[in-house]
């Protein structure tokens, strides 16, 4: 199986993309996401989600209607700088209620954006202000964590750029993000298959028009000899995405914020499920007037999400031993020790095609048929569906803690951590990859072991970032005293 397949289910649509390999249209060039200028008094942001138009088919056909911050999707990039306080404030212009998460922060718990854990949901025309002061530097996300599998998939998400004190050597900081859009032939979104059951029991909801930055192709300009710095993020509800950039050597230099070594890339380090994130220093070695794709494969196909287009003009010289720059390191321990580490299990079952038999929901045990036909829940953790009244378990403040992630089911899951990063120590199958994650990929059959340190007090949740299992069962929380 491809490491991008999110199963075999003929649930899943195909996406489409007028440009296939091999027969790329040309698009319009398309510079850097919008930034929010920073307000000289007051909060650093105001971000009001509201409802918006986006060209999501080509140039000529219908705009859809979105939901997005500033009413753009994806909404403004958002900077904040590691070790100072930032302050965002929320004003809510949808005409339900929504909350802003902070994808890979650790932060205080009163600002991790989870409806009726960690705050009361923000009522249409009310105000938040979220404020913390940002630990780690690096790559993370912003998105409504109300109604999640429906408000992201309309567009309320964004991306949060945290700058090291002393950034790397490079000549562009370039966002990209990837999302995919279930639209009816009228180039609307189609609403009316929110959250269902279909999708909660298979792969999620996937899409069937890609788009990236925004756009059904989004061409860069770039120059020959310039290095970048790509911030890669996934924010699809539930696809799994391999990305490449073929003709070219990135370097991966973080991945979910996180820095590491760079490293050129094998097969499989380019696969982001939805919520994670790639940092990539990349030198633009082709030659001007060339235009080279940025290809996706979702496992069932390759398709040109956009190009890089080198501008003729003048290069940009770099000396030949310039070698790529390490991004400095974030305050998280180097390793966890494990000596007196508390040991969970997290064992998921349930969906299409398993022996999902029984699970227990809001204290009551159901079978399987009458818990998804009564409840809509079919996913469950350790034979719990839904979110529990009690923490799956409970750590002392600066513990370690080591959680066996076993994946008994015919789909892969992308397990987020909130507050925390997570690193993995053991795998039943491949090569153990021990980065700092906060979202970790596991493919069906497949047991991860992963270990972090309690550190962060609060109420953490665990989720499926597959939206539409988590809506289906697939959450659970944690606590740190």
């Amino acid at each position: 199986m491809s490491p991008a397949m999110n199963g075999s289910c003929g649930n899943r649509p195909k996406l489409s993309r007028r440009a296939f390999l091999g027969g790329a249209a040309s698009g319009t060039i398309i510079g850097l996401l919008p930034q929010t200028a920073a307000l000289a008094k007051g909060p650093d942001y105001v971000l009001e989600p509201k409802a918006g138009r986006a060209q999501l088919l080509d140039p000529g056909a219908p705009k859809t209607a979105i939901w997005g911050y500033e009413g753009l999707t994806p909404g403004p990039v958002l900077r904040a700088r590691q070790g100072e306080p930032f302050r965002v404030r929320l004003r809510n212009r949808l005409t339900e209620p929504t909350t802003i998460h902070w994808h890979g922060m650790r932060i205080d718990n009163a600002m991790d954006g989870v409806p009726d854990l960690t705050q009361a949901p923000v009522p249409p025309g009310g105000t938040f202000d979220y404020r913390f002061t940002p630990q780690d530097a690096g790559t993370f996300w912003y998105h409504s964590h109300y109604r999640g599998y429906e408000q992201v998939a309309r567009g309320l998400n964004g991306v949060l750029i945290v700058e090291e004190k002393v950034p790397p050597a490079v000549d562009r900081d370039v966002v990209l993000v990837f999302d995919d859009w279930r639209l009816k032939e009228s180039g609307e979104i189609d609403s009316g298959s929110f959250g269902a059951i279909g999708d909660r029991a298979h792969a999620g909801r996937l899409g069937n028009i890609l788009t990236l930055n925004g756009a059904p192709l989004h061409d860069l300009a770039v120059r020959s000899g310039e290095r970048l710095r790509l911030r890669l993020v996934n924010v699809a509800n539930a696809r799994v995405l391999a990305i490449g950039f073929p003709g070219h050597r990135p370097m991966v230099a973080a991945f979910d914020g996180q820095p590491i070594a760079p490293f050129e890339p094998g097969r499989d380090d380019l696969v982001l499920a939805p919520g994670q994130r790639i940092d990539l220093i990349m030198d633009m070695t082709a030659a001007p007037g060339r235009k080279t794709p940025i290809e996706v494969d979702t496992g069932r196909e390759k398709l040109v999400a956009g190009n890089l287009v080198y501008q003729t003009g003048s290069r940009v010289r770099r000396p030949a031993d310039d070698a790529i720059p390490a991004l400095p390191a974030n305050p998280l321990a180097a390793g966890v020790d494990l000596a007196a580490a508390m040991d969970v299990d997290i064992v998921m079952t349930g969906g299409a095609m398993s022996f999902f038999e029984q699970a227990v929901y809001k204290g009551k045990n159901f079978l399987a048929r009458q818990l998804a036909q009564e409840h809509g829940q079919v996913w469950a953790l350790n034979g719990v569906a839904g979110m529990p009244k009690e923490p799956l378990f409970k750590a002392a403040r600066g513990r370690a803690v080591r959680v066996r992630l076993v994946n008994d089911t015919r789909w892969p899951h992308g397990m987020h951590f909130h507050g925390h990063h997570v690193r993995e120590i053991a795998r039943n199958r491949g090569v153990v990859r021990p980065h700092w994650r906060d979202t970790v990929l596991i493919q069906p059959g497949e047991e991860i072991t992963v270990a972090f340190l309690a550190d962060n007090p609060g109420k953490w949740l665990i989720h499926c970032h597959m939206l539409e299992h988590q809506l289906g069962g697939m959450i659970t929380w944690f606590a740190v005293a």
